[in-house]
């Protein structure tokens, strides 16, 4: 069986390349209100060519017990994060031809003001981050909830990260994809399996 080609782009070029010639299109993530929208454009021209795609989505998360402190690291990386950092990366960002980092800075516009920009997606990490720059921020069911939605709008294969990255791993594996598997998103583990503590990629169950 070939080996199945990723492939991520926001301009129109980008967008006409995966249609033809990929198998899974990758996004950031958009809130679902944005992402839908260029969903429906993809299937679109990949049928176009006689063919369909399957969807990946890259975002980050921070998941706890308790919502609220989920939250309290929100704050806690905003307390620490010094303004002239911002503003350098900010200024580099600003000049970025790349239309989906364009789409990433429009979620908060360089600004601190307001970055919560869909329930439970947060974009701070995109203040001084290039690239994926929204997290799922929440209690591990309020983060499967999130999941479950990208899910329905078709992304069947999900790309994740935390900061530090073994702390939010653990907390992501041992809270959110329990969730995730009662629900029959996420296959149950092999028997006698132990799992290694990394967040990198989780395919949620195809319909």
């Amino acid at each position: 069986m070939p080996t199945p080609l990723y492939f991520g782009g926001a301009s129109d070029a980008a967008e006409r390349v995966a249609a033809k010639h990929v198998d899974v299109y990758l996004a950031w993530g958009e809130p679902p209100s944005m992402v839908a929208p260029r969903l429906a454009r993809m299937r679109e021209l990949a049928a176009a060519q006689g063919r369909s795609l399957r969807f990946g989505i890259r975002l980050h998360s921070i998941t706890r017990d308790r919502a609220k402190d989920a939250w309290a690291e929100t704050d806690r990386f905003l307390e620490e994060l010094p303004d002239h950092l911002v503003e350098t990366a900010q200024r580099s960002l600003a000049r970025s031809e790349s239309v989906g980092q364009q789409r990433m800075r429009s979620l908060h516009g360089g600004s601190a003001a307001d970055l919560v920009v869909s329930p439970n997606l947060w974009a701070g990490y995109g203040l001084v981050r290039g690239g994926a720059g929204t997290t799922l921020v929440g209690s591990h069911a309020e983060v499967a909830d999130r999941i479950e939605e990208y899910h329905e709008l078709g992304f069947d294969e999900f790309i994740m990260s935390g900061h530090p990255h073994i702390e939010e791993a653990y907390a992501f594996g041992e809270g959110v994809l329990p969730i995730l598997r009662r629900r029959g998103l996420v296959d149950a583990l092999p028997a006698k399996r132990v799992p290694t503590p990394s967040v990198a990629y989780a395919p949620i169950n195809a319909r």
